[in-house]
């Protein structure tokens, strides 16, 4: 069995997957392994504090290596919660505008699924890191200045219920990068005419990398010095 590559190894330059815990920011996630590790590291792909799963980060020469791995599609699997919506179209900010959802049946849920799979255009959150003139969306948001973001082409390439315990809807997708989930659930509730937020997410997957490969920056913190499955570590894998 390889060996964990020593920290000389990854600072040259190496891949590290890491399951990014609940409420920590990305930023958090990588800072943690670099105050470790003391090495060049960047994360390819950010996720939000409410989300879980994986992060892919790249030290020393392979930082040269992220913008690819941005591109790769993302698998994600979580919760819609129907019968309200969020400013933020997930739990940072509490639900209004509550609706009736106890009619709503498969048949519509599957519906709603099928348009929104393939190639479709999306509408960002206004509480997102996309800069509208020269700005922070979410800052502008925050400051309670009415923002409006233009819709921009994303590809579902798979959107699976996986099960149905209203008023929760529990669902898998695989995507293209630049896809929000956030604004899939909110596209999702109007589509069913009651709303829908997300209640919870996890980042499974980004392109062949898996979370299941993936430690923890508490892990990794722990466990830097002894052997570890290649799976984990994968230095210079291109």
């Amino acid at each position: 069995m390889q060996n964990r590559p020593t920290a000389a190894e990854l600072k040259k330059g190496g891949v590290i997957l890491v399951d990014k815990p609940y409420k920590w920011t990305s930023f958090d996630a990588v800072n943690h392994i670099k105050i470790s590790l003391r090495a060049k590291i960047g994360h390819c792909g950010t996720l939000d504090p409410l989300a879980t799963g994986l992060l892919i980060c790249c030290t020393g020469e392979m930082t040269k290596k992220i913008s690819g791995y941005q591109q790769l599609p993302k698998e994600y699997t979580g919760i819609f919660h129907l019968g309200a919506v969020t400013a933020t179209y997930d739990l940072e900010s509490e639900p209004q505008d509550a609706k009736e959802y106890d009619h709503i049946t498969e048949e519509q849920i599957h519906d709603a699924v099928q348009k929104l799979t393939g190639d479709i255009m999306q509408v960002p959150p206004i509480h997102s890191a996309i800069k509208k003139d020269g700005k922070r969306s979410y800052d502008l948001a925050r400051a309670g200045v009415e923002v409006v973001l233009n819709s921009r082409p994303v590809t579902i390439g798979e959107f699976e219920i996986t099960a149905i315990k209203l008023p929760e809807v529990h669902f898998r997708v695989v995507c293209s990068t630049g896809t929000y989930i956030r604004s899939l659930a909110n596209d999702f509730g109007q589509l069913l005419g009651c709303g829908a937020y997300l209640q919870e997410l996890r980042r499974t997957k980004i392109g062949n990398f898996d979370v299941v490969n993936a430690l923890t920056p508490q892990e990794w913190k722990d466990l830097w010095k002894p052997p570890a499955n290649p799976a984990q570590v994968l230095a210079n894998p291109l």
